[in-house]
């Protein structure tokens, strides 16, 4: 595997990490219970990185998330994603999802009926549970049928996505349980 760079950046959400290499960004990490744990998670999933001040289109992906996570509608189209060690279906979920504006949602079946049929509902959850650049490929606008907010594998779980939606200022349908 190649040495990736990563740095660090503040969001309203908390620290976040995103790594790079020669072809564009190939992770970001929402953040963890601290920056020192986003960090480790990081190294845990690209092994041998290095932590650098990031160059003028990294720094550019940067700016425009914590714009986005700051409550202004960046869609981030313009960031460029290597995405060629993720399968090929998944790649298909995620740049579904790149259309998606903030904002505004879509269900795991709508994705699914896009690739060929309401049956792969499934199969567009797991891709999503494996974004590997959440916020550029917004998973979190990805909600259950019913437009429930469904599962989100991020650290906080479901709350953060709710987060993440409500400063976007979407609906979603989430009536608070017990469970929650």
């Amino acid at each position: 595997m190649t040495a990736h760079s990563f740095a660090m950046f503040d969001t309203a959400i908390g620290a976040c990490g995103i790594v790079w290499g020669a072809h564009g960004i190939v992770g970001v990490q929402l953040p963890m219970s601290s920056a020192d744990k986003t960090r480790l998670r990081l190294q845990q999933r690209y092994g041998d990185l290095v932590e650098t001040a990031p160059p003028a289109d990294v720094q550019h992906a940067i700016d425009g998330m914590i714009e986005l996570l700051d409550g202004k509608p960046n869609d981030l189209a313009d960031i460029a994603l290597d995405l060629s060690e993720v399968p090929e279906f998944h790649q298909q979920v995620y740049a579904i999802a790149r259309t998606i504006a903030p904002g505004k949602t879509l269900t795991y079946g709508d994705i699914a009926k896009r690739l060929g049929g309401v049956e792969l509902s499934r199969d567009v959850g797991q891709a999503l549970g494996r974004n590997p650049c959440p916020i550029v490929v917004p998973c979190h606008r990805v909600l259950a049928a019913g437009g429930k907010p469904g599962g989100f594998s991020a650290n906080g779980g479901v709350a953060t996505k709710l987060k993440m939606l409500e400063i976007e200022g979407a609906y979603v349908n989430h009536t608070p349980s017990l469970f929650d």
